[in-house]
């Protein structure tokens, strides 16, 4: 196994070497991408993907060489569950569902797996992996029978102190998938599937178990926190549930959301082609290959 690693790598750097003898592709390409954006977790526990929100934002790459980049993003998606649409039947009666704005910054690495140029008619494509990390805001809201949206972090919905709400600013694991291919030398496009693997379990307001909904009366007079806190229906003759201590969420598993996209970009860069002159390289042009 170790041989078949080792030889696996030496014919990559040797064929990454046979192809950078002939180009050398460096510089800066920044464009918008549109897709959508799907949410897994306490409310979406099935892995149902059947309520897409709008995401969108704006990168930027830069590339290395034909094979590492790096790229920064600023990106925006709209997040959705309802526990209406779960099969499980502790879910459809706990009631609950959330939606909120997700504002994320990405740094994060790619990697082609095949050689990539812009503006060459031999290279004109790639699949690629990245990985890296992002920086997120979120506030989560409830929505009422009503269509009203309440916001639901500064309620305490779990019990949580006032002054000691969870945090809406986190920080996740980004990583992924995607496809390189060019329009023309300036232009080009990717797709991609990027998932968010976060640092919070609040990102649906749901986390551990119900709290005391009169203390929490008591502790948040004059507002929606129980309300919002047990929005579970009612046992078979109507009558409430005191569901105090018992499980609202697991807390055992933070949340992810994932974007799904495609993006257009446009490329600053340059495509580099090395005159050699007995052996030795003795001066470089800038060189846009056509199409054939």
């Amino acid at each position: 196994m170790r041989q078949t690693i080792f030889l696996f790598f030496f014919a990559l750097v040797l064929f990454n070497g046979k192809a950078a003898a002939q180009l050398q592709m460096r510089g800066l390409e920044v464009g918008p991408w549109l897709g959508a954006a799907f949410y897994l977790g306490d409310l979406n526990t099935e892995f149902r993907f059947n309520r897409p929100r709008p995401a969108g934002g704006i990168a930027a790459r830069y590339n290395f060489n034909h094979r590492l980049a790096a790229r920064a993003s600023l990106n925006y998606g709209r997040l959705f569950a309802d526990d209406s649409d779960s099969r499980n039947t502790f879910e459809q009666r706990r009631n609950l569902n959330f939606v909120s704005n997700v504002f994320d910054f990405t740094g994060q690495f790619e990697f082609n797996f095949l050689p990539y140029y812009h503006g060459s008619s031999k290279y004109p494509f790639t699949p690629y992996a990245f990985a890296g990390f992002s920086a997120f805001t979120f506030n989560p809201q409830g929505v009422t029978s009503t269509g009203e949206t309440i916001k639901l972090q500064r309620l305490g919905t779990e019990g949580q102190p006032i002054g000691d709400e969870y945090h809406r600013v986190s920080l996740a694991l980004a990583y992924g998938i995607g496809f390189r291919w060019d329009l023309t030398y300036e232009l080009s496009m990717d797709a991609s599937l990027s998932l968010r693997n976060t640092a919070t379990d609040y990102l649906d307001d749901v986390s551990t178990v119900y709290p005391d909904l009169d203390v929490l009366r008591e502790r948040r007079p004059n507002s929606n926190s129980a309300r919002m806190s047990d929005r579970g229906l009612p046992g078979p003759d109507g009558e409430r549930i005191d569901r105090t201590g018992t499980q609202r969420g697991d807390s055992t598993n933070n949340d992810h959301y994932i974007f799904l996209g495609i993006g257009i970009n446009y490329y600053f860069g340059d495509v580099l082609c090395p005159k050699v002159f007995k052996g030795r390289k003795i001066r470089v042009k800038k060189v846009k290959e056509r199409r054939n």
